[in-house]
């Protein structure tokens, strides 16, 4: 078997997963897969596994019932997987389960991750954490679950193979996927593609709401409290909606402000063809890809956008 899990897992009984902060499809697909995988392949391991609540679209996802998302429980694991987070400091309530592991690895795709765990796998050119993952894997030991949250994972940081991190690789492992009898069309609407009607509405709002600034190169949207609390939304409903304004014609780079707390404001960037999204997202403590990244900031949404874009106008400038 070609299967550098099980080196890892090196013989034990009890392990915990976990990912970041309000997880995506990368990072929800990339734990269920590791414990759908170690489920099959070592029924022996107690496996449990701690996300923040995710999104009902993900739930399509076998045992995702299993996901806990409170952490109540005094527990000592033998290994802790940290997934698709890119510091300790993301993995939320599920911290203190790392914190007392007696080994800890961390398996991940940010090229922000200094490599934080006793362990650390990171493929920073690597398309997602389910890519490094899915090499991590021996394919025997795959079966359609595994397959299906790996797939899953790959498609939403790719942007469905569409975007820039997508490599040859990536297809291959996709392809390996499918003959695992991934149910791709399927998936792909019910993942990628299908909207709620408030996540529709939002849509509407963010890009009606939307401004464009250095001459049409940035478009910036604000999603505040007033208006979550208007549609009923919750923040994955806002999933997509930056690409969506990515891909307005002549933009270079979008900016979605979401209002987390007081004063304190959740940015996601992503960029076309030359924007380093990273740098300016690591410069206010945060992280991501040269193409996509994102931080938290506080301040009102003028002192987020000015300081945002005064590094946004350095790049665009030293571009020219």
């Amino acid at each position: 078997m070609n299967d550098k899990i099980g080196v890892y897992l090196g013989g034990a009984g009890t392990i915990a997963i976990a990912g970041h902060t309000r997880p995506d499809g990368d990072c929800t697909g990339a734990c269920l897969a590791l414990y759908n995988y170690i489920r099959k392949n070592y029924p022996q391991i107690q496996a449990d596994i701690y996300l923040e609540p995710v999104a009902d679209v993900y739930k399509v996802m076998e045992n995702a019932d299993q996901i806990i998302s409170d952490y109540k429980d005094d527990k000592t694991y033998d290994v802790f997987f940290a997934l698709d987070a890119s510091d300790k400091g993301r993995l939320a309530g599920a911290v203190r389960y790392f914190d007392t592991a007696k080994k800890t690895v961390c398996i991940d795709h940010h090229i922000s991750n200094e490599g934080f765990a006793m362990e650390n796998i990171i493929f920073p050119h690597a398309s997602s954490t389910c890519e490094v993952l899915a090499k991590l894997m021996d394919m025997d030991g795959v079966d359609q679950a595994v397959a299906e949250a790996l797939y899953i994972g790959i498609i939403c940081d790719t942007g469905c193979f569409k975007q820039s991190n997508t490599g040859k690789e990536t297809m291959v492992i996709a392809g390996t996927l499918m003959e695992k009898g991934v149910r791709f069309s399927q998936l792909t609407d019910e993942v990628f593609y299908q909207k709620t009607y408030t996540q529709n509405q939002l849509l509407g709002r963010c890009l009606l709401e939307s401004f464009l600034m250095f001459s049409g190169q940035c478009i910036i949207s604000v999603a505040d409290r007033k208006v979550m609390d208007f549609y009923k939304a919750i923040s994955s409903d806002l999933e997509g909606i930056i690409d969506q304004m990515r891909v307005t014609r002549g933009v270079e780079v979008a900016v979605l402000l979401t209002e987390i707390g007081h004063m304190t404001y959740k940015v996601s960037m992503r960029s076309n063809n030359y924007m380093n999204v990273a740098q300016i997202a690591g410069y206010f403590g945060g992280g991501g890809h040269i193409r996509a990244a994102g931080c938290t900031m506080a301040g009102t949404k003028y002192d987020v956008i000015n300081n945002l874009t005064r590094l946004i106008e350095e790049q665009l400038k030293n571009h020219d």
